[in-house]
C-alpha cells in the first residue's frame, strides 16, 4: 500500500492546494494567513530529497502515514497486548480512502495527523507509566498539531477530560507538569503567534470569521458531511469505528478509565461538533481527517476489550467479522480508485471529480507561455490563488507571477521578481467569468484580447480561461490593509455572507 501511494504521488498532477502549499515552501515567512506553517515545513523536507517533483511534494505525507501507522500500533500493543488488535489499528487506516490514498495528497492536515497521533501516544504512555515527565512530550506534540492546523484545539476537550475526569485529578492539578506542557506547546506555536501580533491576528480572524459562518439549515450540507465521511472512512470501516467508539466512551465514562475517555471524546467531541456546522456550512473534506486515527484505535482496542467485558460471544464474532469486512472491502475500494486515477482512461464523474476539476492546467500553461513568446510580456497576472498557484508551480520560477488582488494571502512573501515587472507587459491569464470581475475598475491596466483556452480533463471542460494583454501598469505587492486588492476580510466570508444574505 505504501507502493501505490507512492506511485499515485508521482502519476498524478498536483492539485491546485497542493501547488499553492509548495509555493508557501519556498516562502521564509513565519505563518501565513490559511494555516500555520507546519505544512510548507513538510513539504520542504520532501522537495529536500525529491526536488520540486510531485513526489517531493507528497513524499512527507508518506512519511505521516507510516509514522501515524506505527504510534497506532504501539498504542493497541501497550493497552492491550493482542495481536490481532494491532493488526486491525494498522490496517484500519489502509482501509479508508482519507489515509490509505490520500496521505499522498499533501494538506495541512497530513502534517497535522502523525503530531496529533503522537501527543495521544504520549498521553498512553503517562496513563501506563504514572511519570509525569510524559505530560512535557504531549506538550511538545500539542505545540506541533498547532504548528500544523488549528483544528487541533478541538483534541482540548478530551485532554481536559483524561486529566479532571478519573481520580487521579487531584494529583495532577498539583503537579507542574500539566501546566509546563501547556508553556512548551505555546512556546512551539509562538511563531504563529507572531505573525499573527505582526500581522493584525490575521489568521485567527479569518479562521474565526469562517468557524462561525451560518447560512442557514440546509439538509444538503448535512448529506455532503456525512457521505463525505462514509466514503473517506469507508462504508463500513464508519459504522465499526463509530460502535467502537460509542463502546469505549461507555467503557471510559462509566468506570473512569482515563486512556478510554481519552480516545472516545477525541473523537466524539470532534464529530458531534462538524455535526452541528454542516447544519448551516459545508464541512471541507479534510476537516475530519485529523481525528479519525484516534478512532481506529478505539475500534481496535475495543475488539479486544469486548471479552474482559463480559460480552455476548454472539457480540464478539458479529463484532470480529464486520472488522475483517470492513478491512477488506475499503482497501479493495482504495485499490479501485487508484486504478481509476492512475491507469482508467475514464472520467466518470464529469466536472464532480475531485482531481479531474483540478487537473488539465498544463494546456493553460502551453497557451499562456505562446503569449508570452507572441507579445514579448515578462511576467503573469491572475486573479485567483488556485491559478496563482499552477502558474508558479508549472513554470518553475522561468516567470514572475503575481496574484494582483488577495494580497492579505501573500504577507512576508519574497519579491516574485519586480525587477522583470516594472514597466513590462504582462499576460493575465484568469478563469471566466472572473476576468470580467468589478476588480478591474479599480485597476488602470490596458487590456487587449489574446484569446481563451480550454481546460479539460479525460475529454471533459472543466474551465475556460482568458487570455490577455496588460501594459501600462505595474502591480503592487502590499496595497493598504482597506483596499479591494488587499482584502483578507473577503477571503474570510464576509462578502460571501452578505451576498448569500
Amino acid at each position: 500500500m505504501t507502493v501505490l501511494r507512492i506511485v499515485y504521488a508521482s502519476a498524478i498532477e498536483l492539485r491546485t492546494d497542493e501547488a499553492y502549499y509548495w509555493t508557501w515552501s519556498k516562502e521564509a515567512a513565519l505563518s501565513f494567513l490559511d494555516h500555520p506553517p507546519g505544512i510548507a515545513w513538510l513539504i520542504r523536507f520532501g522537495t529536500a530529497i525529491f526536488g520540486d517533483t510531485a513526489l517531493g511534494v507528497r513524499f512527507g505525507g508518506i512519511v505521516a502515514m507510516l509514522v501515524t501507522q506505527l504510534l497506532l500500533a504501539d498504542i493497541v500493543r501497550r493497552l492491550t497486548h493482542d495481536v490481532r488488535a494491532v493488526v486491525a489499528a494498522v490496517l484500519m487506516p489502509e482501509a479508508a480512502l482519507y489515509y490509505g490514498l490520500l496521505m499522498a495528497k499533501v494538506a495541512p492536515d497530513v502534517a497535522l495527523v502523525p503530531f496529533a497521533v503522537a501527543m495521544m501516544w504520549s498521553l498512553v504512555r503517562l496513563a501506563q507509566s504514572g511519570d509525569g515527565r510524559w505530560w512535557l512530550a504531549a506538550g511538545l506534540f500539542a505545540g506541533l498539531s498547532l504548528l500544523s492546523k488549528f483544528t487541533a484545539i478541538m483534541f482540548a476537550p478530551a485532554v481536559a477530560a483524561f486529566l479532571l475526569v478519573p481520580d487521579w485529578r487531584w494529583r495532577w492539578l498539583r503537579s507542574p507538569y500539566p501546566y509546563l506542557a501547556v508553556l512548551i506547546a505555546i512556546a512551539v506555536f509562538s511563531p504563529v503567534l507572531i505573525w499573527n501580533a505582526q500581522h493584525d491576528w490575521a489568521s485567527f480572524r479569518f479562521q474565526g470569521v469562517r468557524a462561525t459562518a451560518n447560512y442557514g439549515i440546509s439538509l444538503r450540507t448535512v448529506g455532503d458531511f456525512i457521505g463525505l465521511q462514509f466514503g473517506l472512512v469507508g462504508f463500513v470501516v464508519l459504522p465499526v469505528v463509530l460502535l467502537g467508539l460509542v463502546m469505549t466512551a461507555w467503557r471510559g465514562y462509566r468506570r473512569r478509565e482515563p486512556v478510554a475517555i481519552l480516545l472516545s471524546t477525541a473523537v466524539l467531541v470532534p464529530f458531534a461538533y462538524f455535526f452541528f456546522k454542516s447544519l448551516t456550512l459545508r464541512v471541507g473534506d479534510t476537516w475530519p481527517m485529523f481525528m479519525w486515527p484516534v478512532g481506529f484505535a478505539a475500534a481496535a482496542v475495543n475488539l479486544a476489550m469486548m471479552p474482559k467485558d463480559g460480552c455476548s460471544a454472539r457480540l464478539i464474532r458479529s463484532s470480529i467479522f464486520w472488522m475483517k469486512t470492513a478491512l477488506v472491502s475499503g482497501i479493495v475500494f482504495v485499490v479501485i480508485v487508484f486504478l481509476y486515477y492512475v491507469a482508467a482512461p475514464w472520467n466518470l464523474l464529469g466536472k464532480m471529480d475531485p482531481v479531474g476539476a483540478e487537473a488539465g492546467y498544463e494546456q493553460v500553461v502551453a497557451r499562456a507561455q505562446a503569449a508570452l513568446d507572441e507579445t514579448g510580456a515578462t511576467w503573469i497576472a491572475t486573479t485567483d490563488y488556485r491559478t496563482y498557484a499552477m502558474m508558479r508551480w508549472l513554470f518553475r520560477g522561468r516567470v514572475p507571477v503575481v496574484e494582483i488582488n488577495e494580497r492579505g494571502r501573500f504577507q512576508d512573501f519574497r519579491d516574485p521578481g519586480m525587477d522583470r515587472i516594472k514597466g513590462q507587459a504582462g499576460i493575465y491569464v484568469g478563469r471566466q467569468p472572473d476576468d470580467h470581475s468589478p476588480l478591474w475598475e479599480q485597476i488602470p491596466a490596458t487590456h487587449t484580447p489574446l484569446g481563451q483556452v480550454e481546460r479539460r480533463w479525460r475529454g471533459v471542460l472543466i474551465d475556460t480561461y482568458t487570455i490577455d494583454k496588460l501594459t501600462g501598469w505595474t502591480p503592487e505587492l502590499s496595497p493598504p490593509k482597506d483596499s479591494p486588492l488587499f482584502q483578507w476580510r473577503v477571503l474570510a466570508g464576509e462578502f460571501e455572507k452578505r451576498a448569500h444574505a
